[in-house]
């Protein structure tokens, strides 16, 4: 049974999760627990909360907030009331979100108080930005500005709105509609919104739980964010699907993942290679007991095939996957099997899921832009019919900017980027709209920003920048202005000065220039 039609909509398959499983642990969040039913029960309450606000079908209603409960609750309520959840990465700064909160025209927004010692809403405010759309904010916190609303508060508001009317609302909702709108760099530097469906994110998911195998009973500590489709798709809609427990991590930290296996039992991590590695090489790793951890699910990076195998043999693993994927295509294309050799899982990023196709311009066994058409490809940006076209085809094709190579089992091996984006501990960082940040710096004529090995974090930036005259900047004033104005993995961690920029005859960057005269 196909997970569009066994569920058909998001709210159907919370409704679902929880009368199926009841008492399970759907959620460990620090030392709150909560069953399956309890789940049910609050994400209801919040799409109460969500109506009484004003909520209609088709709404837009933005998530600012690390991986706690929270987040999960006021997602899936926003969802269950027929808004169209516009997930903000946490990595942002006050003006990235606002873009993303003016671009969708959001009406509700749910924001944390402070993470990782940044308060968000000041981020916010201090941003300055015209959102006359925005109409509340609520603060995922006990407190909150006089012109915001507190998470208790807000739920609160729905208490008028009786448990009928939530499940007619959520009755209501098409499995055609709009689920999400996750939001992606283009080369153009403009973050555009791949819109996605309830019918595409259920198929997929199920798909992806399917070739995983995850079960009932697993226990799976979400480390990728909630606001990647990896976090909130392979990960909440994954374990609703099969009544595994979600213990969300707000932050990656090695020593953390470490004491969550054990005391939790983890037998699911999926996550970058890094964080693989990281366990691996971690000193104390031989101090926590591991032994519950069963599958692994990588990619967005190249995977070494000593990684792989060292989870198989130091950890036991007896399942390590790799897959890739694109937001414009749900999150999910190719996905190796199970029965995959570790040669396979290493080197490719596996077959096309079912339902689809994938395609190389090139010829058998030669790099060509990779092409996707099926059932997960987006149904457009939004509201920006341009960008739409560029990318998808008449005949139905998306066009994803990735270079690979199709063995002749169908494996796709990505090999290189149209688009010049790098991964920075998975993260997808893109050239063209980190260099018009950078370029607002008063000090800067020109700039040009590429990707360079790291050995921690896969890849980081590195920026040659052209000072304008009778200019002091240093490398180190660069990066720190930097980090105040733009989202951690997007910052530079090199900065070289020219005099001028490689270009050629119709003046673009030869960025193959730039990446040799880095090594």
């Amino acid at each position: 049974m196909r997970g569009d039609l066994e569920w058909g909509t998001i709210p159907e398959l919370v409704r679902d999760a929880a009368s199926s499983y009841g008492e399970r642990e759907a959620v460990v969040d620090g030392r709150t627990r909560v069953s399956y039913a309890e789940l049910g029960r609050r994400v209801e309450r919040a799409a109460a909360a969500c109506i009484a606000a004003g909520v209609e079908k088709g709404d837009r209603v933005a998530v600012w907030a690390p991986n706690t409960l929270d987040w999960i609750v006021s997602a899936l309520g926003a969802v269950t009331a027929g808004a169209v959840l516009v997930p903000l990465n946490t990595r942002f700064k006050g003006t990235e979100a606002a873009y993303v909160l003016r671009r969708s025209r959001a009406r509700l927004l749910f924001v944390t108080g402070t993470f990782l010692g940044t308060s968000y809403v000041a981020s916010l405010r201090r941003a300055g930005a015209d959102l006359p759309e925005l109409e509340q904010v609520v603060v995922l916190a006990d407190s909150a500005p006089e012109d915001y609303r507190t998470w208790k508060d807000f739920l609160a508001g729905g208490d008028s709105v009786s448990a009928g009317q939530v499940r007619a609302r959520a009755d209501s909702v098409e499995a055609a509609a709009p689920s999400d709108i996750i939001f992606t760099s283009g080369t153009t530097g403009a973050p555009k919104g791949a819109v996605i469906t309830h019918a595409q994110t259920l198929r997929c998911y199920d798909v992806w739980s399917e070739l995983a195998g995850l079960r009932a009973g697993d226990r799976y500590l979400i480390v990728n964010p909630f606001f990647h489709t990896f976090g909130y798709k392979a990960g909440i809609i994954a374990c609703l699907m099969r009544g595994a427990t979600m213990v969300p991590q707000p932050v990656f930290n090695v020593d953390t993942v470490l004491a969550n296996i054990a005391s939790e039992r983890i037998s699911v991590l999926p996550g970058p290679p890094t964080l693989h590695q990281s366990l691996l090489d971690h000193p104390s790793r031989g101090s926590h007991d591991l032994s519950a951890l069963r599958l692994v699910v990588t990619g967005a990076a190249v995977v070494p095939l000593q990684l792989v195998e060292r989870l198989r043999t130091e950890l036991r693993i007896e399942t390590v996957l790799t897959a890739y994927g694109l937001s414009e295509a749900g999150g999910i294309v190719t996905m190796c099997r199970r029965d995959d050799s570790p040669e396979t899982i290493a080197s490719t990023s596996g077959r096309a899921i079912p339902g689809t196709e994938v395609r190389v311009l090139a010829a058998p066994g030669e790099p060509g832009e990779v092409l996707v058409r099926g059932h997960h490809v987006m149904r457009g940006y939004f509201e920006d019919p341009e960008e739409t076209a560029a990318v998808i085809d008449t005949e139905g094709w998306l066009h994803t900017g990735d270079v690979g190579i199709l063995d002749a089992a169908g494996n796709l091996r990505i090999t290189d980027r149209i688009k010049d984006m790098f991964i920075v501990g998975g993260f997808n960082a893109y050239p063209a709209e980190i260099e018009q940040l950078l370029g607002l710096h008063p000090d800067i004529a020109d700039i040009a920003v590429i990707g360079v090995p790291d050995a921690r974090l896969g890849e980081v930036g590195r920026a040659y920048a052209v000072r304008h005259r009778g200019s002091t900047l240093t490398a180190d004033d660069l990066i720190a202005w930097s980090r105040r104005e733009m989202a951690n993995y997007k910052v530079p961690r090199e900065v070289e000065f020219l005099t001028e920029l490689p270009r050629n005859a119709s003046g673009k960057i030869m960025k193959g220039d730039l990446r040799a005269r880095a090594g």
